[in-house]
Formats: C-alpha cells, sequence, structure tokens
C-alpha cells in the first residue's frame, strides 16, 4: 500500500517555512499506517503473489497450468453510506469486510476466483489506527474470500474531506476458464433458483435506511435495535456482509455444468439483479414465504411507512445471492452450499441455503 498523496499541496522549502503537514498531509502519519498494515496485508497472501508491500504496484503470477485459456473478471466498488455508521460510532473494525464482499462477489458471479484486490481509503485527516482497523477489515474478508490484497492507496485531502471524514473503495480481479462463465446464456426454464442467506442489509440501501432509523424515527445507534432487541441498532447497521465467493465456488466445484447462474443482491434489490442474469425469453418467479426476512427490514418498512415495491426495489430482504441451478444439481449444489466454511472453520452460510423460486418461459421479468 502506498504512502498518502495530495496533489492540491506541495511542500515548499525555504524561508517561507510551509511544510506538507502545516497544509493538512502529514508524510510520518503515513509511514505509520505502512507499518501498521504491513502484517495483515501479508496474512492475504497467495503462492502466486510476488513481492510485498510498499512496491510502486502489486504483482500477481497467473498460474498458466491450471488455465488453458483465462479470462479474466474484474469489479470495483465501495461500501456506500455504510461508512457513516461506522464513522458515527467509531466503529470500523468490520467494514472491511464489506468492501471485500462487494468486489468479490460480484466476481464469482461471472463463476471467476477471486484471485487479488486492491483497496483505496480516502480520509480528510490520516488517523494511522484508524486506517490500520480498516485494513484489518480487508484483510478478513480476503483471507474468507482465498483472495490476496497485494496494495492500495491512503489518501489524505485536507480541505477536500473533513477530518472526521472516511470514504472506501476496492478493486478485485478473478480468473475463470473460458467457455465456463455463467450467466444468462445458460440459463433455460425448468432452473431452480436458490437463494443464500443474508443476516443483514449487506452495503446497499443505507441512505434510506438511516433515513428513516435515525432521521425520521430518532433512534440511537446505541440503542437497542427494536423494542426488546438484545442488539444495538449500530450492531444490526454494522453486521458484516457475508463474503459469498468461497461458497459459490464449493458448489461450482460440486457441479460446475449444473449451476448456470448467480445473481448479487445489492442496489437494486432482488428483482433488479435477478433480472440481470435471466434470458429475454424467460421469467423468475420467487415464492416470498421460503425465506426469512430479516427484522431489521421489517422495522424499516414500519417505522418508514415503505411501501412493498419500494423496500423490494431498494433492499435484499434476507437473500445476498441467487443461484440458477439444473433441477438435478439442486442436491449437490445446496450440499455444496451448506458445508462451505469461512476462515475461521465456522459454516460461512450461518443458516442452510433454500430453493426461492424457479425459471420459466416469459419475457425477461422477475415475479416476486
Amino acid at each position: 500500500m502506498a504512502g498518502t498523496r495530495d496533489d492540491r499541496a506541495r511542500l515548499i522549502d525555504g524561508t517561507g517555512a510551509a511544510t506538507y503537514a502545516r497544509a493538512g498531509v502529514d508524510l510520518s502519519a503515513g509511514d505509520e499506517t505502512v507499518a501498521r498494515i504491513r502484517d495483515a496485508v501479508a496474512s492475504t497472501a497467495r503462492p502466486e503473489v510476488l513481492g510485498g508491500i510498499g512496491a510502486f504496484a502489486g504483482l500477481f503470477a497467473l498460474d498458466s497450468d491450471r488455465f488453458s485459456h483465462p479470462v479474466l473478471v474484474s469489479s470495483t466498488d465501495g461500501v456506500g453510506t455504510k461508512m457513516l455508521v461506522a464513522q458515527a460510532t467509531g466503529r470500523y473494525e468490520t467494514i472491511g469486510v464489506d468492501l471485500v464482499a462487494m468486489c468479490v462477489d460480484d466476481v464469482v458471479c461471472a463463476g471467476a476466483e477471486p484471485l487479488f484486490l486492491l483497496d483505496y481509503v480516502a480520509v480528510g485527516k490520516l488517523l494511522p489506527e484508524r486506517v490500520a482497523s480498516i485494513v484489518a477489515g480487508i484483510a478478513e474478508g480476503c483471507r474468507a474470500a482465498g483472495c490476496a490484497l497485494v496494495g492500495g492507496e491512503t489518501a489524505e485531502h485536507p480541505g477536500a474531506m473533513g477530518p472526521d471524514a472516511v470514504d472506501l473503495a476496492g478493486f478485485a480481479v478473478g480468473v475463470v476458464e473460458a467457455g465456463q462463465e455463467l450467466g444468462p446464456h445458460r440459463v433455460v426454464p425448468g432452473d431452480v433458483l436458490i437463494g443464500l442467506p443474508s443476516p443483514g442489509l449487506r452495503s446497499n440501501g443505507y441512505s434510506l435506511a438511516r433515513h428513516v432509523l435515525i432521521e425520521r424515527a430518532g433512534l440511537s445507534l446505541e440503542g437497542p435495535a427494536w423494542e426488546g432487541a438484545e442488539r444495538s441498532l449500530a450492531d444490526e447497521l454494522l453486521e458484516p456482509s457475508l463474503v459469498y465467493a468461497p461458497a459459490v465456488l464449493a458448489a461450482l466445484a460440486a457441479d460446475r455444468a449444473g449451476v448456470h447462474a448467480c445473481a448479487h443482491v445489492t442496489g437494486g434489490g432482488i428483482p433488479g439483479n435477478l433480472r440481470r442474469v435471466l434470458p429475454s425469453d424467460t421469467d423468475a418467479v420467487l415464492d416470498p414465504t421460503s425465506w426469512e426476512v430479516p427484522r431489521i427490514f421489517t422495522e424499516i418498512s414500519r417505522l418508514g411507512r415503505v411501501s412493498d415495491a419500494e423496500m423490494t426495489r431498494v433492499f435484499n430482504l434476507g437473500l445476498g445471492m441467487i443461484l440458477a441451478v439444473a433441477p438435478d444439481a439442486v442436491e449437490a449444489v445446496v450440499r455444496a452450499l451448506g458445508a462451505a466454511t469461512g476462515c475461521s472453520g465456522a459454516g460461512l452460510l450461518g443458516s442452510a441455503p433454500v430453493v426461492v423460486g424457479e425459471v420459466v418461459a416469459g419475457s425477461g421479468a422477475v415475479q416476486l
């Protein structure tokens, strides 16, 4: 990960006595940040990673023995206004996991194995311990995904950002053998839709969630998420995104030909994302009673008087990923998904994947 940089300010030597630090950029804090994150970054290394932290670019040697005709797959994303909840509470430990999930779970939708990730942390004032906490979460997410954190950038932007402001973005690259890509070209009527549970909002819809819960309802982040809840609202809103990539890869290993497509449910909700993997002559028909909708969504709807249509359009409603699977592959795929484990060895999904619907002849619509 490179040091800090602000293109607007320049160090002036001589009698003027202006310094980069007085302009708002602390180079020594940048050096301390690199030292603090070195071990976390190293913990994500794969055998293909060449070199270590501190170089101008990350090097990754693609294993040509594994892939005859490799196709590189890339995705970039951020964590949206979920970061504002982390800022308000001073809790940055898991926001990096969210970043990794947003990037690698897009990559795996093409059937690709995530290989490496780079991050970009922008701050108004560089606090090494805060950045180290964020990067520790990124490293945790990368270990869960099996991808390497090969580099990134920490940028201090005084004037452009307030001293407490933080923003986070990332970029992931994966690989799939040519001809094995997942997508709508493989989906046919009769395919079964398997939903992977999401215990929370993941990283989308936070502008509406914050508007309803905090601005309109006046709930405290430190208070209970709802009446009688054992967790605080902050706990609920900072629930880290599950990293689905290892579970999807396990399903592909169990029956690659039987898994036809994956839809990562982020902005746009279930209809907006599932529609992206449907051929124009098919519909997806889902049974909304087949999975459990987490309580946080019920509270947002109730307190904000948010319509069912708007909730469905904005939030994942308890499904973070949906797979389209051939009927004869369902048993093997569900078994593989359920057996997949995260880096801690615990069950990755937390609760069982569930059949939520099917693909039928139609016109590219999602019926929910």
